[in-house]
């Protein structure tokens, strides 16, 4: 017994290994595609960005290759989440849509155990994402943004047009009318040189040219042939009328022109310094540092403030030395008193109010101007002051908020990680929809509900509108519980994406017209009788006039709502017809039972009685821009409804009609 039992459990062992192996060999192909197609989408989303910073400046494919090796880089943390879901949905919608989910769960292997194998390897991408966050991506971001910016600052590659002004070239402007494209040669150029202003500047005419850079290319070689040159001599502060200017004729000149054409690195040690090229570690001591000097900051401009604006408060003579006594006491505007007696006085019970209006009338004209410019004059200069201590109190308070924004994001794509799995998978097995098109989809409207979240919670953190842990986090708490709730229905097998459970609500709700279908018996054992149909028929078209009778009319806006149709009433007609037509199918005439195909199906619709209570009906009243639309569509159903009970009455006086015939042939 003992050896079975070893035997059993080996061999379930080794299927379970074998099961975990299928499914990863199933998920990394899938995650590896999803992962590289994903990354290059979002690199044609950086390279349309900065497209202007890298077309027309010349640079060699090794620097742009650079650029995109460190731009994909730092496109990873958008990446990944994305690609582990759109492969954890492929993975297990392809086994729900093969039945091997099926078969697992046969097996007595739930749908948390296949995805064990997945979580273990979920969560070490997880921890593998958290250290590429704190030690990689800082120095990928730094070299990135530090070969973007001296993208920026390089000079454009100098391509003339034809026949327009070319003014790329700091300080010059070339127009030249004709160039050959085989030889470079340049026709009929006009260079203004305007380095030194515009009243000195120079210009020259050539028949023809050449263009070409120095061999370190710092300098622009111009070659010009049968050509003149005119030159202001005025200085641009003389104020003589009379300008003098020089005129050259030449048959062979060369210019050189400042022009740096190489690609110069800047210092990465700025980037560094940056909050996006830092690691926890130097993002926490940033914090606390800057943190440290605001607090002490701002417990000097208090202090300056309550000194400046309340002295009486805060003991005007407490840093003069001569304002202690002999004794030991204080010279205060009170007398010699101790500490605790001028602590007691300086209250604001002791300010005695002065009459602005009253002292400054007193004064003459000349010297109220003066006192009041004074004041302006002092006024302005403690708002320039404030503004300024206001200014840098907010740039530390910035750089506080940015720098544990970066510091929360080292820990926000991993929980990313494992919560987008944990929405994949279980949504997967839901759908048991595989390949690209529906996983695809479903992919791509979360993460976008994502990133929009994101985004949003981002921007408020940064703006300093909500607390950086709420901003940064929100994207996380929005998120999480959906991921619990797939989870749960996904284990309990539940239909939440049955597209037929949601047509059915749906038509329940709004309505869609069904057709009636009765089928002929052959074979009739109970026949019916001819006296009772006509009297069940006789009584359902005379419910069905009267009920079109007390409800004549279209009704108002407020009968609409506050009143509507009456739904038992509704219900009871409808089920009164259904039990007419299963009796009349026990009819022998033919005719009669295909007639009972014309009858309508009578739909129980909420249109009909969209508020069961007044006060609901009330509410939606009230609400206009919601109230009317309803509205409107409800007294079309109530028509509809009208007509088909109608129709219902005519079918019946028809068939009733009918079995009188057929009873008065027998």
């Amino acid at each position: 017994m003992i050896c079975r039992h070893g035997g059993e459990d080996k061999l379930k062992m080794r299927i379970i290994k074998r099961l975990y192996g299928f499914i990863l060999k199933s998920f990394l192909p899938l995650f590896a595609m999803t992962f590289f197609i994903v990354l290059f989408i979002v690199l044609m989303q950086f390279l349309w960005k900065f497209i202007d910073e890298l077309v027309g400046k010349g640079l060699e494919m090794s620097v742009i290759g650079e650029l995109f090796f460190y731009a994909a880089v730092t496109m990873v943390p958008m990446a990944l989440p994305l690609a582990i879901l759109l492969a954890s949905l492929m993975t297990f919608g392809n086994f729900g849509e093969k039945f091997e989910l099926t078969a697992m769960k046969a097996s007595g292997v739930s749908l948390l155990h296949a995805m064990r194998p997945l979580i273990v390897l979920i969560t070490f991408v997880a921890i593998g994402a958290f250290f590429f966050q704190n030690n990689v991506l800082p120095n990928a971001q730094v070299k990135m943004w530090t070969l973007v910016f001296s993208m920026r600052q390089k000079s454009p590659e100098v391509e003339i047009p034809e026949g327009v002004v070319y003014d790329q070239i700091p300080g010059y402007n070339l127009f030249v009318q004709h160039k050959d494209r085989e030889t470079g040669m340049l026709y009929d150029l006009m260079i203004y040189d305007v380095t030194h202003g515009g009243d000195n500047s120079t210009i020259l005419l050539a028949d023809s040219g050449r263009l070409a850079f120095t061999g370190d290319k710092r300098y622009l070689y111009l070659h010009l042939f049968h050509g003149e040159q005119f030159e202001n001599l005025r200085e641009q502060k003389s104020l003589d009328k009379n300008v003098p200017f020089r005129r050259e004729s030449f048959l062979d000149k060369e210019v050189l022109i400042p022009f740096d054409a190489n690609f110069n690195r800047l210092d990465e040690g700025g980037m560094r310094n940056q909050y996006v090229g830092k690691n926890m570690k130097e993002l926490q001591h940033t914090i606390d540092s800057v943190g440290l000097r605001l607090d002490s900051t701002g417990q000097v401009y208090g202090a300056e403030l309550k000194n400046s604006a309340f002295p009486l408060l805060q003991g005007r003579f407490r840093d003069d030395p001569a304002r202690y006594s002999a004794g030991g006491g204080i010279h205060s505007p009170y007398g010699d008193m101790t500490e605790e007696e001028v602590a007691g006085k300086d209250t604001l019970s002791n300010i005695v109010p002065v009459n602005v209006d009253s002292l400054l009338l007193s004064l003459t004209p000349v010297i109220r101007d003066q006192t009041i410019d004074a004041a302006l004059n002092i006024s302005q200069r403690q708002l320039g002051d404030y503004q300024f201590k206001s200014m840098m109190v907010h740039d530390d308070k910035n750089t506080i908020r940015r720098h544990k924004i970066e510091l929360l994001k080292k820990f926000t794509l991993s929980v990313a990680c494992l919560i987008f799995f944990f929405i994949g998978a279980p949504l997967g097995a839901i759908i048991r929809k595989g390949g690209l098109g529906t996983p695809l989809v479903i992919s791509v409207l979360l993460f976008l509900f994502y990133y929009i979240i994101d985004n949003s919670g981002y921007k408020m953190a940064r703006d300093g509108r909500w607390e950086v842990w709420a901003g940064i986090w929100l994207s996380t708490f929005v998120l999480a519980p959906l991921g619990i709730y797939v989870t749960y229905k996904a284990m309990n097998d539940s239909a939440v994406f049955d597209g037929d459970r949601y047509k059915e609500f749906f038509r329940k709700l709004f309505g869609r017209k069904q057709e009636r279908s009765v089928a002929y018996k052959e074979v009739i054992i109970n026949d019916i009788s001819a006296e009772s149909a006509i009297s069940m028929l006789s009584g359902l078209s005379e419910e069905c006039k009267a009920f079109i009778s007390n409800h004549a009319g279209v009704a108002t806006y407020r009968q609409y709502w506050t009143s509507g149709y009456d739904l038992a009433t509704i219900s009871g007609i409808s089920e009164r017809l259904d039990g007419d037509v299963e009796y009349l199918t026990d009819c022998r005439d033919q005719v009669a039972v295909n007639k009972l195909m014309d009858y309508p199906v009578i739909r129980r619709l909420w249109l009909y009685q969209p508020a069961r209570r007044k006060w609901i009906g009330w509410v939606f009243m009230l609400m206009f821009p919601i109230g009317v639309p309803i509205y409107l569509a409800g007294i079309n159903a109530q028509k509809n409804l009208k007509k088909e009970l109608a129709k219902v009455s005519e079918v019946s006086d028809l068939i009733i009609t009918r079995l009188r015939a057929v009873d008065n042939r027998s």
